[in-house]
């Protein structure tokens, strides 16, 4: 049978290509700073300083890059950002997926009340003078620990994570477990654990994100430079502009200091995006089938 195409009409053909020009401003807006900055970063600073990058490097040069691998605080911020990325995102995705599991079983009592009371504080936070008291008493000031522990669960993936249990998980399946004598652990840890890869993506994927990027915490908790992430050594050198006197001997020949600075924020925002942008693409399967399903309740 010959395939018979529905054409469109007048005013489906002026929607598509009015849809198609707003998609395509809005990749553009989106776009155009990442390609400004990856630009910027392999242009020479008097290039960057006199403002004539726009979308290609001007005089192509890797001097920021060689001025960031020297700047030795940076590595220390590199390691320290992995660190709590790979540890926090370990006890966040763990604590999350037996706390969702637990509270999407019927059979658990209170689960309810539990539930309200997390919901709880998401509505009424303590606020951070609480919070940093909680911390001081804890122990946690100037240790790692100040950077995983105080935010080891965030609420909404544990509702995420819950409903996907809900909807991926029958109470069947548990009721046939159990008749076979599957206790509770190990019907979670032989059957739901692996059924849940693509919420664990999804899960992983804004932990690590969140733990990457995080500065605010390091700022309130850290007082130790050997502590600090890589964000607060960006932003020590975008805001605050601070660069190690003994690079700069090394760098002299290279630009000025004005110059070095161009260098180095450019330079530095390409480095600490790398990691992610490179995660992205091994989850994203994972990550649009976990979200789809974890937003819906069967």
């Amino acid at each position: 049978m010959e395939h018979l195409r529905v054409k469109d009409t007048k005013s489906d053909k002026v929607f598509t290509v009015i849809n198609a020009i707003f998609l395509l401003t809005i990749t553009i807006v989106v776009l155009y700073p990442l390609i400004f900055i990856a630009a910027a970063s392999f242009s020479s600073p008097s290039a960057v300083i006199a403002g004539k990058v726009w979308l290609f490097p001007v005089d192509p040069t890797l001097k920021g890059y060689q001025a960031v691998f020297e700047y030795n605080q940076i590595w220390t911020g590199f390691f320290n950002s992995m660190y709590y990325t790979a540890v926090g995102t370990l006890v966040n995705v763990i604590l999350t997926v037996m706390a969702a599991y637990a509270l999407s079983r019927k059979d658990l009592r209170g689960r309810n009340f539990i539930m309200i009371a997390m919901v709880f504080t998401i509505l009424f936070h303590a606020g951070l003078i609480p919070t940093y008291l909680v911390v001081r008493d804890l122990g946690l000031l100037d240790t790692r620990f100040a950077m995983i522990l105080p935010a080891a669960v965030a609420v909404w993936n544990v509702i995420i994570a819950r409903t996907f249990f809900q909807v991926t998980i029958p109470d069947e399946l548990l009721e046939a477990a159990q008749m076979d004598g599957c206790s509770d652990f190990k019907f979670f840890f032989k059957i739901v654990f692996p059924l849940s890869a693509p919420i664990i993506a999804v899960l992983t994927l804004f932990y690590a994100v969140g733990h990457w990027n995080q500065y605010f915490q390091a700022l309130i908790y850290l007082r130790n430079p050997d502590l600090f992430p890589l964000q607060i050594i960006l932003r020590q050198i975008l805001i605050q502009n601070e660069v190690d006197a003994s690079m700069m001997i090394d760098v002299k020949s290279v630009a000025e200091r004005d110059g070095l600075r161009q260098l180095l924020k450019y330079s530095v925002i390409v480095i600490a995006s790398f990691p992610i942008i490179m995660v992205y693409p091994f989850v994203q399967k994972h990550f649009v089938k976990g979200i789809m399903i974890g937003s819906l309740k069967g």
